[in-house]
């Protein structure tokens, strides 16, 4: 039986730019074993014809270079997001509008609970998008004034939770924790600003928001909800290794119906830097070609929705303080340093272009003091950073990830409630990254926004938020540099780029397979393209027909 399997394709887009496009590619043991006619295949030996894509457009598998894992097992609570989201079993969840429709809906998920001490926990709640004051305890004490309640907010970095709940995990006027928001009279309003305010919160209900993401339900779910999207190579940026966890991710990356392969960075809050360092050379020493270490993610700031990033002047729009440091600014380069030194890439959370600053200013300090020609340290997000900023990152070699998808999601709030006009025209400046000469890449953020990279590339390419504004038409960039910014960009940061985001021979065999050719359709119909599933290592995997 031959063991060359040979796709052919009404076109292949290979993102290599010596052979861009072709009509077939000869698989073999799980690697690209060439690319181009049938006859330019036919001598590689015996093969087998697999026409099945006859009509329809391969492209390298994309690569979703900062999602967490969390959004497979984040489904398991109740979602209250503002906007229409599709769930890891095709239901399609309405936004909710304002506090009633959350409310009703947070009331009917309680109905559910039959334990009256069970927490009722929910995600997905952005205050930026509902007029009137931010959501308090007491708001939520209307959906029950007993039950613990935790409303995860989309950011991922902010919480609401309840007067039982605050009663629960003992915060009060007298605690001294910052990120405790209180109100005039210095009491907690209910809403949680910092991690460490939130482990308060978890030392009661458990760390449940992100202990589903790695039971092996919630590993399966988020890998279905990438492939849905064309993804086979997603990052999971944020990651807390625990025995458990560990054996989980192993046991389901290494099952061969696994549909994608995973990157994932330990989180840096988690262990001290020099236990950090010992735990990834440790965790390296097990990767495999689904599961692969090697990276850290620190984060420096919060969220420009949740007015917790820390901006430069004049600061916010309308007026709110200052954000918060998730890392003070005189411990980052200690931090740093100690990962540069061993050779350990730091993927580095910076929103607001002061966080941009602080962190560009310690991996400067740093280099002159360890020079590294091929770092490749990430700035991920960097949605705020000026074309000085990007300069600097050039002449770094510091490459960034930009959260893309805020364009869309938040332009709006941005442009009217945030940062204002001026600065939210040059969020996610990837023109500029384009121009600077700085390795980028697009993502989603999952499951801050919905993971898929057409959708981010087309966020890139017209720049429409919400309600159609173009914002920053001199950001735009062109279809190809999109496609390029979501399949070599993305591996490229993730230091992936000889392995995957191409179609080259000695790559791995692994293709998104699409109804339509990206490149040809109107700019505006990009996010619309059906994803009709994904090949892995030459395995097939069908999307399921919602």
């Amino acid at each position: 039986m031959a063991n060359t399997t040979i796709f052919s394709a009404k076109k292949i887009l290979t993102m290599n730019p010596r052979q861009p496009v072709a009509t077939h590619v000869a698989v073999r043991e799980g690697r690209i074993l060439g690319v181009g006619t049938l006859d330019d295949l036919k001598g590689w030996g015996e093969y087998h014809l697999d026409n099945r894509f006859d009509q329809k457009v391969l492209m390298p598998g994309m690569v979703e270079g900062h999602s967490h894992i969390q959004e497979g097992g984040i489904w398991n609570f109740a979602y209250i997001g503002f906007y229409d989201r599709r769930g890891p079993d095709g239901r399609l969840w309405k936004g909710l509008k304002s506090f009633d429709a959350v409310a009703e809906r947070l009331c009917a998920a309680e109905q559910e609970l039959h334990d009256p001490q069970q927490a009722l926990l929910a995600w997905g709640f952005d205050p930026i998008f509902i007029e009137g004051p931010r959501l308090s305890a007491a708001d939520l004490d209307r959906v029950s004034p007993s039950r613990p309640i935790a409303v995860l907010h989309t950011s991922g970095i902010v919480m609401t939770v309840n007067s039982s709940m605050l009663k629960a995990a003992g915060i009060s006027a007298a605690s001294a924790v910052d990120g405790i928001a209180r109100d005039a009279e210095g009491n907690p309003t209910g809403e949680l600003q910092t991690f460490a305010a939130m482990f308060m919160v978890f030392r009661i209900i458990g760390n449940a928001f992100f202990a589903a993401a790695h039971e092996k339900a919630g590993i399966w779910n988020f890998g279905r909800v990438a492939q849905l999207a064309g993804v086979t190579t997603a990052a999971d940026l944020l990651t807390e290794i625990t025995p458990l966890n560990l054996a989980n991710l192993t046991a389901v990356t290494s099952d061969q119906d696994f549909p994608i392969r995973i990157v994932p960075a330990v989180g840096a809050r988690y262990q001290s830097p020099e236990e950090g360092v010992a735990l990834i050379k440790k965790l390296e020493k097990m990767n495999t070609d689904k599961l692969r270490f090697g990276a850290v993610k620190v984060a420096v700031d919060g969220s420009i929705q949740g007015f917790t990033a820390r901006l430069r002047w004049p600061g916010y729009f309308n007026g709110k303080p200052n954000g918060l440091w998730m890392v003070a600014p005189q411990q980052l380069t200690q931090i740093l340093s100690v990962y540069h030194k061993a050779g350990v890439q730091a993927h580095i959370h910076t929103n607001g272009d002061e966080a941009t600053d602080v962190t560009l200013d310690s991996l400067d300090k740093i280099l002159t003091e360890h020079p590294w020609r091929d770092h490749r340290h990430t700035l991920q997000h960097c949605q705020m950073a000026d074309a000085f900023q990007f300069q600097r990152m050039a002449r770094l070699g510091v490459c960034a990830n930009l959260f893309i998808n805020h364009v869309y999601y938040w332009g709006d709030a941005h442009y009217s409630t945030t940062i204002g006009p001026d600065r939210a025209r040059r969020m996610d400046a990837a023109g500029t990254a384009q121009s600077s000469g700085v390795h980028y890449a697009l993502h989603s953020d999952a499951p801050i926004s919905p993971i898929g990279p057409l959708f981010s590339a087309w966020c890139a390419i017209n720049r429409k938020t919400a309600s159609g504004r173009v914002l920053g038409e001199a950001e735009r960039i062109s279809i190809s540099d999109a496609l390029h910014a979501v399949t070599l960009g993305a591996a490229y940061t993730l230091k992936l780029e000889h392995e995957i985001g191409s179609i080259e021979v000695g790559k791995r065999a692994d293709f998104a397979v699409l109804e339509q050719d990206p490149t040809l359709v109107p700019p505006d119909d990009l996010r619309d393209i059906p994803v009709w599933g994904t090949v892995l290592g030459g395995t097939v995997f069908a999307a399921p027909q919602l």
